[in-house]
């Protein structure tokens, strides 16, 4: 889909809503609707125009990149977005509300005096981008095939004694190497007794043999995420690892073959926990299924029970990655980044996910 085709629905969008002109202001959405990589920025659309406010630094870059009239301020970002909305004669304005601070909003309502709080609209942008069009299902497959590969590549450099760090290092290195324009967040590496820790980032602990190791890391390519976690076993799985790994490997293949066009964030949710909870498990399994990936690394909709998606929409990309966590032992997580096509979920990763013992080193 082209940025012009992302604008026209933004455009649908606005005359719902009423509003004259839209003030794009996250970064994220600057890129989505213009094709502008940079900050620092603004983009003013209306039903005839298209401005892209910026600054010296970005003047070059935003004529490249973009279809949009550049508009250079010197004064203020702002200030010069108060100007041009009173030099296109707007009278309504929408804002995206979650991304502009208070004291931003509030200084901006000074620059335009005349106005009362009916004429500003908050309007939430980030349901456009909740489908995937080919072109960004194409990055999408780039960055998940980046972290797939670093996931054969890490396997051949596990051993005890090295530390997390060292681990997620290594990952993130060979991601850069192979394309990757930065991590997708902060590389989760959290082995033994540390797997408890669903968000445990990389710490200074050496790896052990006998102990289990989970890796959640992902690339980023044209600027879309990818989003994995796979876990190992460093030495000879014990009965305990096996059984535990089986049940979350069957709870995660369990949850991509449930998806379906039209389920209910909640439902698939809802499908993986009572399985879990059928196994004993229910209480370790303590976050959601998983989220839409994008721009973002966590977009809507979520599949969780708080879930606001009623009906997921073909083309939607979300991650399922349950887990089992168990204080003062460990835990795992199995996590594929899947497209909802018409036949259902199709995971993105192929990264092996079958239990591995890792027994060199």
């Amino acid at each position: 889909m082209s940025t012009e085709k992302r604008v026209e629905r933004l455009r649908t969008l606005m005359k719902e809503k009423g509003v004259e002109a839209m003030l794009v202001s996250k970064v994220v959405n600057l890129r989505y609707f213009s094709g502008f990589t940079g900050d620092d920025s603004l983009l003013l659309i209306t039903a005839e125009r298209e401005l892209l406010l910026t600054d010296f630094r970005y003047m070059e870059q935003a004529k490249a990149e973009t279809a949009f009239e550049v508009v250079e301020q010197k004064a203020g970002l702002w200030q010069q977005a108060a100007k041009a909305v009173q030099e296109l004669g707007c009278r309504s304005l929408g804002f995206e509300g979650r991304a502009v601070s208070f004291d931003t909003f509030q200084a901006f309502r000074k620059l335009l005096p005349a106005w009362q709080e009916e004429n500003f609209i908050s309007l939430a942008l980030e349901p456009l981008r909740e489908v995937k069009d080919a072109e960004e299902i194409a990055c999408l497959r780039k960055a998940v095939e980046i972290s797939d590969r670093a996931f054969d590549d890490v396997l051949q450099f596990l051993r005890p004694g090295i530390s997390e760090r060292a681990v997620a290092a290594h990952l993130e290195a060979f991601m850069r190497e192979h394309g990757s324009e930065r991590p997708a967040f902060t590389t989760i590496v959290a082995s033994g007794v540390r797997g408890s820790l669903p968000h445990g980032t990389a710490s200074e602990k050496l790896l052990v043999a006998g102990e289990f190791v989970t890796m959640d890391y992902g690339a980023v390519y044209q600027g879309y995420h990818s989003d994995i976690t796979r876990t190992v076993v460093l030495g000879e799985a014990s009965e305990k690892h096996r059984e535990l790994y089986h049940t979350v490997l069957e709870a995660q293949i369990l949850g991509v073959k449930s998806l379906y066009v039209g389920i209910p964030g909640k439902e698939a949710d809802r499908i993986v926990r009572d399985f879990l909870t059928q196994e004993g498990y229910g209480e370790n399994f303590g976050h959601g299924l998983g989220h839409s990936v994008g721009l973002e690394i966590h977009e809507e909709p979520r599949l969780s029970p708080k879930s606001r998606a009623e009906h997921l929409a073909e083309g939607t990309v979300v991650t399922v990655e349950p887990g089992v966590y168990l204080p003062g032992w460990g835990g795992l997580r199995i996590e594929d980044t899947v497209l909802l096509e018409k036949r259902g979920g199709v995971p993105l990763t192929k990264a092996a996910k079958h239990l591995i013992e890792i027994t060199q080193g």
